[in-house]
């Protein structure tokens, strides 16, 4: 594609967010240019599930739904601790219904149902098809046809200044080398976080990088946070990735392979027990109702490992769930390829996945001294019906006593993180003294750290994904105007 010298608007990321903003400027006659480094556009945005609102006409069609604006404000400001902005949520909750459900539905987006998630709120507003609809066959097609150039394969090396302000931007197209700049009146960063840089990760924030298991498009690489940061952005709210409990821990596969696999979603999702590197129960397993507080609590353990028998395999796929599996996409009442799944790996000789005749023999195979006296106490309350170590309810705990039995090793998936650049409510990236950086905005993961504590909140399912389409909407709206 031959690139004009001159746009209004240049947006850095051409996943959920960006390509919203691209559409709703394109159409308020900006010219745009999209810039993705990756070969198709979507990103992470391709798997988004559903999205955050309050107050929509979906939700209003469930006799259950009670949630007002002001209880979603209050619950999201006591969840984070107060560390969230309250300004950025009001805004967000009140136009959440009007852009993410209205305005995307008149846009020809598909939507089959609003659900909660886990013990969450019914805010879950759910998507035909996925993001990967959402961005491709609608977004995207839409922006170019209101006139956005869109380029891939291309990496936006440096932003460009001059007197404080943002200017323009350096490319570098990844297929041939070469080096072009292209003016912009406004840049707009929708990059999408920094959950697949380790050393990022290891620098600013508490998680061990080598447990974590980012499950996404695996661009997440923090591009915008350092154009930001060179440029004199200020470094903010760093620290929370969006963790959904345990995810199998294979280095030798690649990590999408098991993000609806059925073993993958029965040793997270289904209350079996949990035990660390010794064999020791550590939690009540119903923490999974809350995905990213059961990634905290997987990640005060140096390992973890579910276990389960030949009994509970055969329940699963022959009689049904312990319980709905909401962050997996999963319908159905029961997993009927489980067992297939398991012999399949078993032939691999996994390095995840180990079988024995007997829970002793486990015990030794891995090295977990304490396995045997954690599952004969575990099934003895089992039995009598009461967890007298952490409480979980009764129906939940499902003895390990038929062989073969299996344990599966895990980290601690993450599906991307919030934060890094600090924003105003016109989504200006600000600088060290707080003040805006004339010409350069942020939108999406790059500036949710407004939105968060130190732990992403499923109490209010969809708060991640529905800021990409309202942050990226909104910014567009913003440099309409000025």
């Amino acid at each position: 594609m031959s690139l004009k010298n001159n746009y209004d608007v240049i947006i850095i990321g051409g996943g959920a967010s960006g390509l919203v903003a691209a559409y709703e400027a394109a159409h308020n006659s900006q010219s745009v240019l999209v810039v993705e480094k990756g070969h198709n556009l979507g990103g992470s945005g391709n798997y988004i599930e559903g999205a955050f609102a309050v107050d929509s006409f979906m939700q209003k069609k469930h006799a259950d739904y009670h949630l007002t604006k002001e209880a979603a404000l209050n619950e999201e400001l006591n969840y984070s601790h107060y560390k969230a902005d309250t300004n950025t949520w009001k805004q967000y909750i009140d136009g959440s219904a009007d852009i993410i459900i209205k305005w995307l539905k008149d846009l020809g987006v598909e939507y089959f149902d609003v659900e909660p998630l886990g013990s969450g709120a019914r805010t879950w507003h759910l998507f035909k098809c996925r993001g990967d609809a959402v961005i491709n066959k609608v977004l995207a097609p839409k922006a170019k046809e209101n006139g956005a150039d869109i380029v891939t394969s291309t990496e936006v090396t440096k932003l460009i200044t001059e007197n404080g302000a943002v200017t323009g931007v350096e490319l570098k197209n990844l297929e041939n080398n070469e080096v072009s700049t292209v003016n912009g009146k406004h840049i707009i960063l929708a990059t999408g976080g920094y959950l697949n840089n380790k050393k990022l990760i290891a620098d600013y924030t508490n998680y061990d990088a080598n447990q974590l298991i980012p499950v996404n498009s695996n661009k997440n690489t923090g591009d915008g946070l350092s154009l930001a940061w060179n440029a004199g952005a200020q470094r903010y709210a760093m620290g929370m990735a969006m963790l959904f409990g345990g995810y199998i821990k294979d280095p030798y596969r690649p990590i999408y392979v098991y993000r609806y696999d059925e073993l993958n979603g029965a040793a997270n999702q289904q209350l079996l027990l949990w035990v660390n590197e010794t064999g020791k129960r550590f939690v009540n397993e119903e923490v999974v109702d809350n995905f990213a507080e059961a990634g905290n609590a997987l990640f005060t353990q140096n390992e973890f490992y579910t276990i389960l028998d030949q009994a509970t395999v055969d329940h699963l796929q022959n009689d049904s769930l312990y319980k709905p599996m909401g962050t997996y996409d999963y319908h159905d009442t029961k997993l009927p390829h489980l067992q297939e799944e398991i012999d399949d790996e078993l032939a691999k000789n996994p390095k995840y996945l180990t079988k024995a005749d007997n829970i002793e023999e486990l015990a030794k195979k891995l090295n977990l001294p304490d396995l045997p006296a954690t599952v004969k106490h575990y099934n003895e309350q089992a039995h009598a019906g009461k967890d007298e170590d952490f409480g979980m309810n009764a129906k939940f705990m499902i003895p390990v006593e038929k062989g073969p039995v299996y344990v599966i090793k895990q980290g601690v998936g993450a599906f991307c993180n919030m934060g890094g650049l600090k924003i105003n409510l016109d989504n200006q990236v600000l600088d060290l003294d707080g003040a805006p950086i004339k010409g350069l905005y942020a939108v999406s993961n790059d500036a949710a750290g407004m939105l968060i504590g130190d732990t992403y909140g499923p109490n209010m399912p969809g708060t991640k994904a529905g800021y990409c389409f309202f942050s990226g909407k909104h910014v567009a709206d913003v440099i309409s105007e000025k």
